[in-house]
C-alpha cells in the first residue's frame, strides 16, 4: 500500500507495480488533480481509493508512505497492529538501488531545519564540475526512485532529506552527511522538539567519510557524537570564522579547507573567493557562505579536487524564492525569500538587511516569534502580516518592538499580496529593502511557497510599473 498521491506516492506505486506488486494507493483527497493521477494510475494495473487515508488494504504487507503523513495518522496505528512495516520512499529507493547496478551510486546527503536545498544544488554543482553523472534528488528535483531505477547508472548523488523522510528510513546509510542546523519546525509533526532533533541525527547513522556539522550550531556536533558511523569517519565543521583543524572556514574572503589536506595542523587549501558566490545583485548573505561550506566539505569527503569546488560554486544560481531580488522601486529594493517558511529561516534573512519593511505571516506550525522579533527588532522599519496565523506575529511585535507599525492584512483573495507590496511601499524608506520572508508555511492563502513568492514579484512589478506610468 502506498500511502498519498503526491509526486513521491505516484512514482513509488509506479516502481512497485513494475517490480510485480500488487499496488493499492490510499489518499484522503478526492479533488481534480487527485482524479486525474488516480486514472492514470489505475490505466497501469494500480488501485486508487480516494477520500480514504485511515485503512489498511486487505492483504498489505508493506506501507510505503509519502513525506507528508505523520506518524499519528490512524493509517499507521493499524499498520503497526497489524505488524506491516511502514517505509518512506527514500528508504525504498535505498533497499531497491542496487537493482540495475552492482555498485550503485554512494549517498552525499544534507538536512537541517534550513538551507538544504541550496546546499544540495551547490554540491550537485561542484560534482557536475568534477566530471562526474550526478543528480539532486529527495525533497528536491526529480524523484529519488526514479534516479536511483535510471538505465544509466550515476556516479554519486546529492540527496536532500527531510527530518519527513528521515523519520520513515531507518536502514539509509549515505557515504558522507551534513546537518545544517536545528532550530524549531514541523513540531506539529513530530510532536517534540527532541524528536525533531532525532529524526534529523538518523542522517549521520553508519556514514562512511564524513559527519560534517556545524560548529555554530552545538545541537548538530551533538547529533555526531550520538551517531554510530564507519570505522574512521571523521567529523568535519564549517564555521565563518578562521577554521580550525579538521573544518572549513572563511580566511581573509577565502572558503578555505582544513580537513582534507595533508597536514591539517599547518596547511589549508584555497576553494573560492566569497565574491564566487554573488548572485546578480552582488549581496552575499552569511547563510548561503554557511552552505558553500558545507556543500564543500561534502564533495572534498568524496575526493572532489579544489578546482572543481570553485567551478560548481560559480555556476550555481539561487533558487528564486530564496533571497531573490526582485526589483528597486523609488530606492527601496524588493526581496523575495518566500522560501523562508519557519522562523530560523526567517531570522537568517532578515540577518541579512540592515533596514527592514518586514512581510511575514502564513501557518505557524506550531511555531513561536518572541525570539524572532526580539533579535531583529532593531532592522524594522514596519511590518506588514497576512495569513491565518499573523496573530501569533503581531503579539510578538507587541511584546518585543512595540514602536514598530504594523499594518495587518485579513484579506486571503487572490488580489491580497497586491494589497501588502502597496502597504509595505507606503512603510518603507529609500534605502530600505521590503523583505518577503514569511517564517510561516504558505498553505493557507497558496499552492505553495513557490506561488507565494510568484505572486509577490508580481505584485512588486506591478507597482514598479505603476510608478513609472505616474512618472511619465
Amino acid at each position: 500500500m502506498v500511502a498519498g498521491l503526491g509526486v513521491s506516492g505516484v512514482s513509488a506505486a509506479r516502481v512497485l507495480a513494475s517490480l510485480g506488486a500488487r499496488v493499492t494507493v490510499v489518499d484522503g483527497g478526492h479533488g481534480e488533480a487527485q482524479r486525474e493521477r488516480a486514472a492514470a494510475l489505475a490505466e497501469e494495473g494500480v488501485a486508487v481509493r480516494l477520500g480514504d487515508g485511515e485503512s489498511l488494504p486487505e492483504g498489505t504487507e508493506l506501507v510505503v508512505t509519502s513525506p507528508g503523513w505523520p506518524p499519528s495518522s490512524p493509517l499507521f496505528e493499524a499498520a503497526a497492529e497489524a505488524g506491516v512495516e511502514v517505509w518512506g520512499d527514500v528508504e525504498l529507493a535505498w533497499r531497491l538501488r542496487g537493482l540495475r547496478s552492482a555498485e550503485p551510486a554512494p549517498w552525499l546527503a544534507v538536512t537541517g531545519t534550513n538551507g538544504k536545498t541550496t546546499t544540495v544544488r551547490m554540491l550537485a554543482e561542484i560534482l557536475s564540475a568534477a566530471g562526474l553523472r550526478t543528480a539532486a534528488v529527495g525533497n528536491i528535483g526529480t524523484p529519488i526512485l526514479d534516479v536511483v531505477l535510471s538505465d544509466e547508472p550515476y556516479d554519486v548523488l546529492a540527496v536532500e532529506l527531510s527530518s519527513y523522510q528521515l523519520h520513515w528510513a531507518p536502514s539509509v546509510r549515505p557515504h558522507s552527511a551534513a546537518v545544517l542546523n536545528i532550530a524549531p519546525d514541523h513540531l506539529d509533526w513530530h510532536g517534540s522538539m527532541a524528536a525533531y532533533a532525532a529524526d534529523k541525527g538518523r542522517i549521520y547513522e553508519g556514514n562512511q567519510v564524513a559527519c560534517v556539522y556545524n560548529a555554530a550550531d552545538p545541537a548538530t556536533e551533538h547529533l555526531v557524537r550520538a551517531a554510530d558511523v564507519a570505522e574512521g569517519c571523521r567529523a568535519i565543521g564549517f564555521t565563518l570564522a578562521s577554521p580550525r583543524p579538521s573544518e572549513f572556514g572563511v580566511v581573509d574572503g577565502l572558503l578555505v579547507d582544513r580537513a582534507f589536506v595533508e597536514d591539517r595542523q599547518r596547511q589549508a587549501q584555497e576553494l573560492a573567493e566569497v565574491g564566487d558566490l554573488a548572485p546578480s545583485s552582488g549581496h552575499v548573505a552569511p547563510h548561503v557562505v554557511a552552505n558553500a561550506l558545507a556543500a564543500a566539505a561534502l564533495a572534498r569527503a568524496y575526493g572532489v579536487p579544489a578546482e572543481a569546488v570553485r567551478e560548481g560554486l560559480r555556476a550555481f544560481r539561487p533558487d528564486e524564492h530564496r533571497i531573490a531580488h526582485v526589483a528597486d522601486v523609488d530606492g527601496v529594493a524588493y526581496v523575495n525569500d518566500s522560501k523562508a517558511t519557519n522562523t530560523h529561516a526567517a531570522q537568517a534573512s532578515l540577518a541579512a538587511y540592515e533596514s527592514v519593511v518586514w512581510v511575514a505571516g502564513g501557518l505557524a506550525k506550531g511555531a513561536t516569534f518572541d525570539e524572532l522579533v526580539k533579535g531583529a527588532a532593531g532592522r524594522l522599519r514596519g511590518v506588514v502580516l497576512m495569513g491565518a496565523d499573523r496573530h501569533l506575529i503581531r503579539e510578538a511585535l507587541a511584546r518585543h518592538a512595540p514602536d514598530v507599525p504594523v499594518t495587518d492584512l485579513a484579506r486571503t483573495d487572490t488580489e491580497a499580496m497586491s494589497a501588502v507590496v502597496h502597504e509595505a511601499s507606503r512603510l518603507a524608506r529609500p534605502g530600505d529593502t521590503v523583505l518577503l520572508a514569511p517564517a510561516c508555511a504558505s498553505m493557507d492563502m497558496f499552492t505553495n511557497y513557490g506561488q507565494r513568492g510568484d505572486a509577490f514579484a508580481t505584485a512588486v512589478r506591478e507597482l514598479a510599473d505603476g510608478r513609472d506610468t505616474e512618472e511619465g
